[in-house]
């Protein structure tokens, strides 16, 4: 059976939480990183006494190497030092830059994850992966170090908008595709409005878990991870650059199709298994009609972390429930799967 990591806790109290690992480890100073947003809506909900709270500007437009700079000169005006502790008190970009930043500096100290969004708590404070956006290249720098602990308290998606809400719930559908269809068929028998999340939640964390405990520094299996990720990052990227930015979770979305007829045309999904990924999923975004062409998004592509001498690899669906790594795939076929999006 799938399990929790251990180093993650499930609570709707998240201060007291907080506190008994504050009271354990005795850190000399403690800082809490926020956005606009979680500093409104969720640092409230944690009592702790006298942290310093650093505030950056939400988005990932600013998941870059001058926030992190800006994080840096904070902690040592306010001399933290390697006994310190960061809480990172927000989503996706909080967590991985926030991680990035605390394990960088004066070459690392503990760092605890309270992820305030779904795609964060199922996803992004999963598997030890930190790191911030350079040149518009998602996440290409970084590095592998899990939290010292991550605090999961499911109260806090009631702060979401319905756009972020179901940003997350892309690598919710992503981790049931990947390795367990009796997962997906939960999940495409209700709408997004009636998932069960109390159940979900922990269910998509343990499916995580369980493939990045097999392999934590993605030398083989984890890459079934970045199924929809090859494609939906650099739509990702491209969208970043316009003023029609798309959420992560919905550049994934795009890229499950994407990727999905990829393994359509391989042979490894049938037409009803491509139409019933693809249906589920654009009933329950609201996505781009058309896509970039391969040259607007050829760069990114070449660029993707997984890639060899080979050239393009991708992970893909061989079947629903399985999914295969290192799969190199043609342009030509990439270019049909986009132009068969649009």
């Amino acid at each position: 059976m799938d399990q929790l990591p251990s180093y993650l806790t499930i609570s709707d109290q998240p201060s007291e939480v907080l506190k008994s690992l504050i009271e354990k480890w005795k850190p000399d100073l403690v800082a809490i990183l926020v956005d606009e947003n979680t500093k409104n809506s969720c640092l409230p909900k944690l009592t702790i006494e006298n942290p310093l709270v650093v505030e950056i500007k939400s988005g990932e437009e600013n998941k870059n190497l001058i926030t992190c700079e800006n994080i840096w000169s904070a902690l040592t005006e306010h001399k933290f030092t390697r006994k310190s502790l960061l809480v990172n008190l927000g989503g996706g970009v909080i967590g991985d830059m926030g991680g990035f930043v605390a394990s960088t500096f004066k070459r690392g100290i503990k760092f605890v994850n309270i992820p305030t969004t779904l795609l964060s708590q199922v996803d992004a404070s999963i598997g030890g992966k930190l790191g911030v956006d350079f040149n518009h290249l998602k996440n290409h720098i970084g590095l592998f170090k899990d939290p010292d602990h991550v605090i999961v308290n499911p109260d806090f998606l009631e702060t979401l908008n319905t756009r972020e809400f179901k940003s997350g719930f892309g690598e919710v559908i992503k981790h049931a595709l990947i390795h367990d269809k009796p997962q997906w068929e939960i999940l495409r028998a209700s709408t997004f409005e009636n998932q069960n999340w109390q159940e979900l939640i922990p269910k998509s964390i343990a499916i995580k878990n369980a493939v990045v405990s097999e392999d934590p520094t993605e030398n083989g299996i984890r890459k079934i991870l970045n199924f929809g990720h090859t494609i939906g990052h650099a739509i990702e990227s491209h969208f970043l650059l316009t003023p029609d930015k798309l959420l992560h979770g919905e550049a994934i979305a795009v890229g499950m199709i994407v990727e999905g007829h990829l393994s359509l045309q391989k042979g490894w999904l049938t037409e009803a298994e491509f139409s019933e990924i693809s249906d589920f999923i654009v009933s329950s975004f609201t996505l781009p009609n058309s896509l970039p062409d391969m040259n607007s998004i050829a760069d990114y592509l070449l660029q993707d972390k997984k890639n060899d001498s080979r050239g393009i690899n991708f992970s893909l669906l061989n079947g629903i429930g399985k999914c295969e790594f290192d799969v190199s795939v043609s342009p030509e076929m990439i270019k049909k799967s986009l132009t068969a999006y649009s």
